[in-house]
Formats: C-alpha cells, sequence, structure tokens
C-alpha cells in the first residue's frame, strides 16, 4: 500500500481518536469510549436505512396495515428503552426470516420472519432485542471496532452524517453492507436479549414471549433449516445459552411483578392474515426464483404464473417476470412487466435499473438513461452505471462515460470488471502514462535497463515505449515495443547504448491497447 495512504490512515484514526470521549451507555450505565458520536451515530443510520432496505428486497408495500401494526408495536418497545432515538421500523419483502438494527434506531424485519411468529409478544420480543442493539450502541460499536482494526472506516459516511446485491453496490451506501454483515459479540447478543426482553416487560407484553420464541429458534437451529441459518442465525446465533439465559430472566421479571403481560394472539392473527393467505404465492415466487437463478427461465415462469394467478398486487412478482423475459432477450414483454412492478412499487431501484437495461437494449436510449439514472437515486449499482456508460459513449460523450465507468469500476462484480476495462480503453490513448509505467536505471554492471510496468488490472497489448538520451553529441531517441504485458506485470529489456556516453536519460509511454 502506498506510503502516503497509510499516512492518511494514521493521520484520520488520531483525528477521530481525538475527538473520543467518555460516555455512559444509556442503557447499561456502564461508562465507555466513544469513537463515534451519537450525532454520528443517528446520521449513520438515517443515511444507510434506505440502502439496506432496498438491498433486501425494498419495503413491503403490499400490505399497508400490516407494517402500521409491526410500527406500532415497535414503538411500543422504543418508548419502554427509555433511550431517546429517531427510532423507524420497515417490514421488507423478503421471504428469509431475518431482522436487523442500524445505529440510531432504524430497524427492519422481514416478511420471512413474520410469518414463522405465532403471536404479538413474540414479534415484541423480535423488535425488543432490535431495539436493545440499537439503544445500547451495539451498532455503533461494530462501527468503532471497524475504525481501530483498519486504521478507517468509510469517512464520507461518517462525515456525512450479505446482502443481496452488495457486491455491485457502491459509494457511500456500501457502508450499509458492511453494517449488515458484521456479526454482534456474544456479549452483545446476550445484552440484547436481556434489555431487549426487560423493554417488552415493561412496554405490557408477556416476556414468556422471548422464551418461545428463542425455542423456536434453538430447535430450528438444530434442525440446521437452511434460510434461518442464512438469514437470522448469520448474525443471531441461536443456542441453548440464550434460551436458558431467557428462562432464568423471565423468573425474575415474574418475581418483580411482570405477570399477566399480553401475548396479543388475536390481534397478530388478524394482521397477519392477508400474509398468511399469500403464504403459497410467495412459496411459488421463491421457488421460481431458485428456477430463475439456474437458468431454467420456462419453469421459472411457469411458477411464477402461478404465483400472480394469487397474487396480482405483488410488484415483486411482476418484477421476477419481467426478469425472465429479458433473459430470454424478449425486452418489449419484459418492459411491460417493469411497467407492471412500477406501478405496484414506484419505490424499488430494481424495477427501474431491470426495465432501463430492457429499454438499452432496444436502442430507446433516452428513456433508459432515465429509468438508469432513477435506479441510482434509489441505491446506486455497478450495472446502472456501467449502462449509463455504455449509452453516454453511444452518444458521443467520452468524458461522461469515463466518470460512469470509472464509478461502476469500484465493484469487485462483473460489470466492475468490464467497466475497469472500458474505462482503460477509452483512457489508454491519451493517457498512457496512467496505466504503463516506464523507467530507465543501471544494473550493477552499470548496464542501462529499461523497465516497463503494467498497472492496469488487465492486460495491455502493443505496447510503445519511447526512450531519450542525452549524450555530449546531442539527444538521440530510440523506441521500445512489447507484445504484451499481464496486469501488474513488470518486463526488464537492456538498452543498446554505451551507458558512458549517456548523461541523463528518460522514458514515457506512447502508445498501448488492451490486449
Amino acid at each position: 500500500m502506498p506510503r502516503c495512504l497509510n499516512c492518511l490512515r494514521i493521520v484520520f484514526l488520531v483525528s477521530v481518536l481525538g475527538v473520543a470521549g467518555c460516555v455512559v451507555n444509556p442503557v447499561t450505565g456502564q461508562r465507555e469510549i466513544a469513537l463515534v458520536s451519537a450525532q454520528q451515530e443517528v446520521s449513520i443510520g438515517q443515511e444507510q436505512y434506505v440502502p439496506s432496505q432496498q438491498m433486501q428486497g425494498g419495503a413491503y408495500r403490499t400490505d399497508p396495515e400490516l407494517s402500521a401494526y409491526v410500527s406500532q408495536v415497535g414503538q411500543k418497545l422504543a418508548i419502554a428503552s427509555g433511550v431517546d432515538l429517531p427510532y423507524e421500523f420497515v417490514v421488507l419483502n423478503n421471504s428469509v426470516p431475518n431482522a436487523w438494527a442500524l445505529p440510531g434506531g432504524k430497524i427492519a424485519i422481514n416478511r420471512g420472519l413474520l410469518t414463522e411468529l405465532r403471536n404479538e409478544a413474540e414479534l415484541a420480543a423480535v423488535l425488543g432485542h432490535e431495539v436493545a442493539h440499537a439503544a445500547a450502541r451495539h451498532g455503533a460499536k461494530r462501527v468503532e471496532r471497524g475504525i481501530l482494526s483498519q486504521g478507517v472506516l468509510l469517512a464520507a459516511a461518517i462525515g456525512a452524517s450479505g446482502t443481496e446485491y452488495s457486491q455491485e453496490v457502491l459509494g457511500g451506501a456500501a457502508m450499509a453492507t458492511q453494517l449488515l454483515n458484521q456479526k454482534y459479540s456474544r456479549d452483545a447478543e446476550r445484552e440484547a436479549d436481556f434489555y431487549g426482553t426487560e423493554f417488552m416487560a415493561k412496554a405490557g407484553y408477556d416476556p414468556y414471549g422471548a422464551v418461545t420464541l428463542q425455542e423456536t429458534f434453538v430447535r430450528l437451529s438444530g434442525a440446521g433449516a437452511t434460510d434461518w441459518v442464512n438469514g437470522l442465525f448469520a448474525s443471531h446465533p441461536a443456542s441453548q445459552e440464550r434460551l436458558n439465559n431467557n428462562r432464568g430472566l423471565l423468573k425474575r421479571l415474574r418475581a418483580q411483578g411482570f405477570d399477566g403481560g399480553k401475548l396479543g394472539q388475536p390481534d397478530f392473527a388478524r394482521a397477519m392474515q392477508p400474509l398468511l393467505n399469500a403464504k403459497p404465492a410467495y412459496e411459488a415466487y421463491d421457488e421460481a426464483r431458485e428456477l430463475y437463478a439456474q437458468g431454467d427461465y420456462d419453469a421459472a415462469l411457469a411458477k411464477v404464473n402461478q404465483a400472480l394467478s394469487m397474487r396480482d398486487n405483488e410488484a415483486l412478482f411482476h418484477g421476477l417476470r419481467g426478469s425472465i423475459r429479458y433473459r430470454q432477450n424478449r425486452y418489449a414483454d419484459a418492459i411491460t412487466n417493469f411497467d407492471r412492478a412500477l406501478a405496484r412499487d414506484d419505490r424499488y431501484f430494481l424495477y427501474y435499473l431491470s426495465r432501463g437495461l430492457s429499454h438499452a437494449e432496444l436502442g430507446q436510449r433516452d428513456v433508459a438513461r432515465r429509468d438508469l439514472s432513477a435506479s441510482v437515486r434509489l441505491l446506486p449499482t455497478a450495472p446502472a452505471y456501467q449502462a449509463l456508460g455504455k449509452l453516454a459513449e453511444a452518444d458521443g460523450d467520452v468524458e461522461r462515460a469515463k466518470q460512469y465507468y470509472a464509478q461502476a469500476g469500484q465493484s469487485d462484480g462483473q460489470e466492475g470488471q468490464a467497466a475497469r476495462a472500458s474505462l482503460v480503453r477509452l483512457e489508454l490513448p491519451s493517457q498512457p502514462a496512467k496505466y504503463i509505467a516506464a523507467r530507465v536505471s543501471r544494473d550493477d554492471r552499470d548496464r542501462l535497463v529499461l523497465q516497463v510496468n503494467n498497472r492496469a488490472s488487465l492486460a495491455l497489448a502493443d505496447i510503445v515505449i519511447q526512450v531519450e538520451l542525452m549524450t555530449e553529441a546531442g539527444v538521440r531517441s530510440t523506441t521500445s515495443r512489447l507484445e504484451r504485458l499481464g496486469p501488474g506485470e513488470t518486463r526488464l529489456s537492456l538498452l543498446n547504448v554505451d551507458p558512458a556516453q549517456v548523461q541523463s536519460v528518460n522514458a514515457y509511454p506512447v502508445s498501448a491497447r488492451l490486449f
């Protein structure tokens, strides 16, 4: 790593530590060092909340009453926590059973976890656990660990303040993938169980719901249920220890008078009934997604049509149908499906991105550009910027194309690699020195050696290096040609000149192309 970058990281770390303070944790009452201020904590959560939702299916908009019900329960837990944060609760349109909390009280629960709960008390146990994570600064502590272990965080996100598509997410939104993919420590999980159960009891719920919830988690964990292992258990591992702790806490709360609290099974059943009625449709959709991922588009189409026959108002189903048509090169049909998806949910990036790509395939550049730009406003991704780069290049706007390719090239995914290749292709003719380093030095036998290094992450060919030699007789020029240099490769070659006659020498790249 360049020395200057290390210095910048050290300066940043020192500056952060310089403003670190000792604070009292609002939940535990313990004093602790805080590298992230309360204001920064709230700002990080606000900045990353929408990208985090977008990466995991977007908000569940098919049943607003269910979302309002979950938020109402969550706000009861938030009040019971006694910690003043701008709490928000959202249901995500995702079948994987999971829930998470960002710093500053931004909390989400997946549709797939809701269908596995049995009453409102169990919902309160889940949300209370996440409220405790936020209130006790567990998310902020994960950010602080990142600062200490790496010497740097996403400085822009702090200053301004996994997942399915995390590999293609760019810019400040990429911080969301780090926050969601990091695991909590065992101590943090214990604290969230302990205080989350206390919060639900104070909010009027029967803490027995926290016990039955953990019993379900332990049973599913032992059975190795794939969705759970890849979902909730990836960040919140279930264990017999956590179950035993909850049983012990229940006895203590009972002794303190927290008895006769609400289980809320009838209210929960009423709120959940539309979603439970639609469960077969979502199961058909999940099967269609698996078939789509396997490339069996005809079978996937049959399954998603089955889901649509049961629930036509679900945007996800229309979106998947559009994705299948896109893979079948039926771009006009794909656009029709994405139109239907956006008519039902116009706040999910994937429908705009997919429709924009479909319009681009049909040569409809203006509408493609509008859709792709709308998608990056919701979630900046490499596929969108790569496609915008192609559109700009087709319009003859090379400078704008370079900007888009540079943004897309931040990704390590397939689209990022393609964007980097496009950027090198456009810049090589006018900026060969950006990608090729050339210098002349003397070896241990005083011979002049030309050293050429490919700085690009791609192979280059037909490389021409100009060498200018200053001698007593004047300037002498010569050229060196290399057929190919691999990414990062360095090639050495002797110059056929008498070093005793050379006073100074300069070497620079003249031209090259992608291999």
